[in-house]
C-alpha cells in the first residue's frame, strides 16, 4: 500500500516535505554525492539542519518572501538545499544550466534573481560577471581560483552556512507561492520564463510517486542541472515525498561510470539523455552485418527461440544493462518529448520499457513579487504570458 495514501493531510511545500521526512525517518540517508571518488551520505535530519542553517543565513542578509535566487550550477547538492533554504523563506529559486542555453549572457541577464546569486565555481562567477549582474552577495562552492578573490561580494558555501547564527527561521513557504523560475530561449529568438508553485510540483510529483509505485527505497541518480521544469516536477517533488535516496555524481564527466556504481532504480531524464545512453550502448555492438552481431541482434530478438533468448539475456541483455548501469532501473522514465520509435524498441529489447512524463508546454511568467518583508499570502500570484527582450551586450565587470 502506498504510505502517502494513509495520511489525513500532507506537507503543502517543498520544504515542509523536507521536515516531513526529517521527522518520519531522521537517520535514513536522503542524499548520496561522491566527492574524490568516495559516496558521502546524508540523512533527513542533516539535510534538516543544514536548509534551516542555511535559511538563516539568507534572511540575515536580507533574503524575504518573493526574494528570487539565482542558482547558475551543475548538478550539486549545495543548489538543491540552497533553492529549499530560499522556498522556505518564501522566496524563489531561478535554477539556470551552465552547460545549456540559459547560461548564455542574456538570458542569465533577465533572471529575477540579480541580488542573491549562487554560482558553483570560477567559470559560473565569471559568467554572472560577464552577464553584467551585480549580485549583493554571491556564493560559491568550488574554491578553486576565488579563495584569493577580495571582491566584497563573493562569500563561500561553508561560510556562508556558518553565518545564520544558529537562528532558523519559521518555514513560510505557502503551496500557492512560487517554487522555481525557468528560463528559455523562445522560438523568436526573446527570453521567456516560467514561474512554478510549490502546489502545482507536489501535485505533479505525488501523481508520478502513486503512478509508478515510489517507495523509500528507490535509488534516483541526479545528473543533470535542475534547470528545466521537468527534473522539478519528477524527480526532485518525488524524492521530497517519497523519501528516497537521490544520487550526485562526482562531475558529468564519469557520470556513466558513478550511474554503473550505483546502480539506481529510478532514473528520469530528456530525450536528449536517452539518445545517448542509446549510442553508448550500440558503440559498444559490433557492426552490422557481422557474424558476431548477428548473433546478439537473435539474443535481442523477443520472437527467438526460448533457448536463445535465455543465452541471449545472460550473454547480451545483462552485460548491456550493466553498461548502462540499469542492472537494478524499475522505474526508467523520460521528460517531455517521447523517445523516437526505434530508439524506444531498442531500448525494449534490453528489457527497459521507458515510460512517458509529459512537461508543460505553455510558458508563463511570473508577475514579479514585491522585496516586501511581510509573510507569503496564501494567494496564488498572477500568471501571465510574456516573452522578455533580450538584453543588450555587457561588457564584463
Amino acid at each position: 500500500m502506498n504510505p502517502l495514501a494513509q495520511r489525513d493531510s500532507q506537507p503543502s511545500s517543498l520544504p515542509g516535505w523536507l521536515l516531513e521526512q526529517a521527522a518520519a525517518r531522521p537517520r535514513a540517508v536522503a542524499l548520496r554525492h561522491k566527492r574524490l571518488g568516495v559516496w558521502q551520505e546524508r540523512s533527513w535530519d542533516a539535510l534538516r539542519v543544514e536548509v534551516g542553517a542555511l535559511a538563516g543565513a539568507l534572511s540575515e542578509r536580507g533574503f524575504r518572501p518573493g526574494s528570487t535566487l539565482t542558482l547558475l550550477s551543475n548538478p550539486r547538492p549545495e543548489a538543491v538545499l540552497l533553492a529549499l533554504a530560499a522556498q522556505w523563506l518564501g522566496g524563489v529559486a531561478a535554477v539556470l544550466d551552465p552547460r545549456g542555453e540559459t547560461a548564455a549572457p542574456d538570458l542569465l541577464a533577465g533572471t529575477p534573481g540579480r541580488d542573491f546569486v549562487f554560482a558553483e565555481g570560477l567559470a559560473e562567477v565569471e559568467r554572472v560577471r560577464r552577464a553584467g549582474l551585480r549580485p549583493t552577495f554571491l556564493v560559491y562552492v568550488d574554491p578553486r581560483g576565488l579563495a584569493a578573490d577580495p571582491a566584497p561580494e563573493l562569500l563561500a558555501y561553508p561560510a556562508l552556512l556558518a553565518s545564520g547564527g544558529g537562528r532558523v527561521p519559521a518555514l513560510l513557504a505557502r503551496p500557492a507561492a512560487v517554487a522555481f523560475v525557468f528560463l528559455r530561449r523562445g522560438s523568436d529568438g526573446a527570453v521567456e520564463e516560467q514561474g512554478i508553485a510549490h502546489a502545482d510540483l507536489l501535485r505533479q510529483g505525488l501523481a508520478l510517486v502513486t503512478g509508478e509505485g515510489l517507495t523509500h527505497r528507490e535509488e534516483a541518480f541526479a545528473a543533470r542541472a535542475f534547470a528545466a521544469s521537468g527534473q522539478a516536477r519528477y524527480l526532485l517533488a518525488p524524492w521530497l515525498a517519497a523519501g528516497f535516496c537521490l544520487n550526485f555524481p562526482e562531475s558529468l564527466e564519469p557520470r556513466d561510470i558513478d550511474r554503473r556504481e550505483l546502480g539506481p532504480t529510478l532514473v528520469a531524464g530528456t530525450v536528449e539523455t536517452w539518445l545517448r545512453l542509446a549510442n553508448l550502448v550500440q558503440d559498444r555492438l559490433p557492426a552490422p552485418g557481422t557474424w558476431l552481431r548477428r548473433c546478439i541482434d537473435r539474443g535481442l530478438d523477443p520472437h527467438a527461440d526460448g533457448l536463445s533468448r535465455l543465452l541471449g539475456h545472460w550473454l547480451v541483455r545483462r552485460p548491456l544493462r550493466d553498461v548502462l548501469g540499469f542492472t537494478r532501473t524499475r522505474v526508467p522514465l523520460i521528460v517531455g518529448e517521447p523517445l523516437p520509435e526505434t530508439s524506444a524498441q531498442f531500448f525494449a529489447t534490453l528489457g527497459i520499457v521507458v515510460r512517458n512524463w509529459t512537461e508543460a508546454a505553455e510558458w508563463k511568467a511570473q508577475a514579479r513579487p514585491p522585496r516586501a518583508a511581510g509573510p507569503v499570502e496564501g494567494a496564488a500570484p498572477a500568471f501571465e504570458r510574456r516573452s522578455l527582450s533580450s538584453a543588450p551586450d555587457v561588457q564584463p565587470v
